[in-house]
């Protein structure tokens, strides 16, 4: 009788409540076929651990399918329970992890959390001193989303994929030869206080097979036999890995014996992958609303502001008796399906965003009978408005306004959303002097990006006096584009005017952008300190790469003069007025003709 053990391999189902706009009944969606074994092999304990997360919907679209297999150290008693951990702690943390962020994301802040904790065991132990003894695992984590596999890796442990009958290693092994023989992992998890992960992501096709193997299965198989035996047991894939786990032990591998094989049986259509059209189906669309009409619960009673985008309306909720914004699709973009999913994500965006700074949506209490976004009512105006009351504000007056906004802004970042359409009019500043951002139409999130979407997004959402240069370069952007729309913003609360005037929205190409040319904020009858003018200049500079990092800088240096900024002497003219630099240079070359012209006639 075979007494080997058998680590236990993990299938799970997971439930979830429903987002709004999330359809758990999609005809097409992605699944898979999974087929794995281990064994200890001639060892007397299997330090290698396993597992598969097949998640129900909504988590199937938002989240993907986790499969991970962990490889413990043999020079470590303890390392199995770091396999252990590290595998679990993968399949549950990455499905708690915001579904606004990327999965490159999540999977990195759930890998970098279990490394600190395997890490801090080790250092808490026995082995503090011998890392090679401690709480230390090779990783190699595989996550299916949408049509995209994405691949993590750190040690020796290996993930292959099968495509096209050729078999393609992904993995680099992190390990150092020494010696004929002799060899040490120079990267594991645990290993060290910090973890360095490889990361790829690759499309995939209905049909591929990916295989995760540890060590004591692959260095005695070569890859022609494992293509051969992956595809020929097809039909059984826990039969597939059972057979290479015996040929690996039977050609005398010494180590632990582990095998995963994933086939895409299914990928999400182009039609189905996003389940927003269903949702748009089941919600009648309003018509413009009347002042003492009832919406669900929602006496209208005027409408604020009515665009070719949006109808905005002010409403009382009847249970409640409080004031509440009623937001309409326009009726003029009613038949247009990306317009009506970016209105659709205004509500989901506001959701998962907790700031003081960030308008926050009405809880639903009520079932919808048409399609409607509910916010908070502020009693305030917007920033545009603002600038025209206040045209001259003081500079600690703008201080305070744009220190809000970042703040609303890291909200924003912090989840991996860009909102993209920073500009006077969706800034708004309540009687309390509390300042909100609004209408998260163009707002831009990493983790919806990545599932498949039959809507282009190829038009620029903002708006052009305030949009980013990047942007119209066809370039994605990030957070330093939002920083650049919040430096255009303070310089105009500044000055009153726009940095590059409406050019930026002329420069198609990076030539044109490098000729962009900045004009000082220095006002000789305003009182702005020159540094003032240089932190501005790196806030809205064309080149993302050369504006700051990140807003806690721009916020800081608004405040505190950079050295560096205020060792600067005051801009020259040409800079400051280039066009009153011309004029006096015309000037006084005209004179200087006129001069010459009367010498050249004998003239005293």
């Amino acid at each position: 009788m075979d007494t080997r053990d058998k680590a236990p391999g993990m299938l799970t189902l997971r439930e979830a409540a429903r987002p709004f706009f999330f359809d758990s009944d999609m005809s097409n969606k992605l699944r898979i076929s999974v087929g794995q074994h281990s064994d200890k092999g001639r060892k007397e304990v299997n330090q290698d651990f396993y597992g598969v997360s097949v998640p129900k919907e909504p988590l199937l679209s938002s989240k993907g399918i986790a499969i991970a297999l962990a490889d413990g150290i043999g020079s470590s008693s303890v390392s199995q329970i770091a396999s252990e951990f590290a595998v679990m702690g993968f399949l549950d943390d990455y499905y708690c992890t915001s579904d606004a962020w990327s999965v490159k994301k999540a999977v990195e802040r759930v890998l970098t959390a279990t490394n600190s904790w395997l890490h801090s065991r080790t250092q808490q132990s026995p082995y503090r001193y011998d890392q090679d003894r401690g709480y230390v695992c090779a990783l190699s984590a595989l996550v299916l989303k949408s049509t995209t596999a994405h691949v993590f890796h750190v040690g020796d442990t290996r993930i292959y994929r099968l495509h096209g009958g050729a078999l393609e290693q992904l993995t680099q092994d992190h390990r150092v030869r020494v010696a004929e023989g002799r060899s040490y992992l120079s990267r594991a998890v645990g290993f060290k206080p910090q973890i360095e992960i490889d990361y790829q992501a690759l499309q995939v096709e209905k049909g591929d097979v990916f295989l995760l193997a540890s060590d004591g299965v692959y260095e005695h198989l070569d890859a022609a036999f494992l293509a051969a035996a992956v595809q020929g047991g097809r039909g059984d894939l826990d039969r597939a890995a059972r057979s290479l786990v015996e040929e690996a032990y039977q050609r005398g591998s010494a180590d632990n014996l582990t095998v995963q094989i994933v086939v895409i049986d299914e990928l999400p259509s182009s039609q189905d992958a996003r389940e927003i059209h269903r949702q748009l189906s089941e919600l009648p669309l309003p018509p413009i609303l009347e002042a003492r009409t009832v919406v669900d619960g929602y006496r209208i009673v005027r409408e604020v502001h009515g665009s070719s985008r949006s109808h905005i309306y002010l409403a009382v909720d009847i249970e409640t008796d409080g004031l509440v914004i009623l937001k309409t699709p326009s009726v003029d973009l009613q038949a247009d399906p990306a317009y009506l999913e970016r209105f659709l994500m205004e509500e989901w965006v506001a959701r998962r965003i907790n700031s003081a700074h960030v308008l926050k949506p009405c809880r639903p209490t009520r079932e919808r009978s048409c399609l409607y976004v509910a916010t908070e009512f502020i009693d305030g105006q917007t920033l545009a408005q603002w600038m025209i009351d206040n045209p001259r504000p003081d500079l600690e007056t703008v201080r305070g306004i744009v220190e809000q906004i970042a703040k609303g802004l890291q909200a924003f970042h912090r989840l991996e959303m860009l909102h993209q359409d920073l500009r006077p009019e969706n800034i708004v500043i309540d009687k309390t002097g509390t300042v909100k951002i609004i209408d998260f139409g163009a707002t831009s999130v990493a983790g919806i990006t990545e599932m498949a979407s039959p809507l282009e997004r190829t038009q620029i959402l903002g708006t052009a006096q305030y949009t980013a240069p990047e942007y119209f370069l066809g370039e994605a952007g990030s957070a330093r584009s939002d920083l650049f729309s919040l430096g255009v913003m303070t310089y105009q609360m500044l000055s009153g005017r726009l940095p590059y005037g409406v050019e930026v929205a002329k420069a198609r190409t990076l030539s044109a952008q490098r000729k962009l040319h900045y004009e000082s904020v220095l006002d000789e009858n305003r009182e702005i300190p020159v540094w003032i003018d240089a932190v501005l200049r790196k806030a809205v500079h064309p080149d993302p790469l050369r504006r700051y990092e990140a807003l806690s800088e721009f916020v800081y240096d608004l405040r505190h003069p950079n050295k560096t900024f205020f060792s600067r002497a005051r801009p020259p003219l040409i800079e400051r007025h280039p066009v009153l630099f011309w004029k006096s240079l015309s000037a006084i070359l005209a004179i200087a003709l006129f001069v010459s012209l009367l010498v050249g006639f004998g003239m005293p």
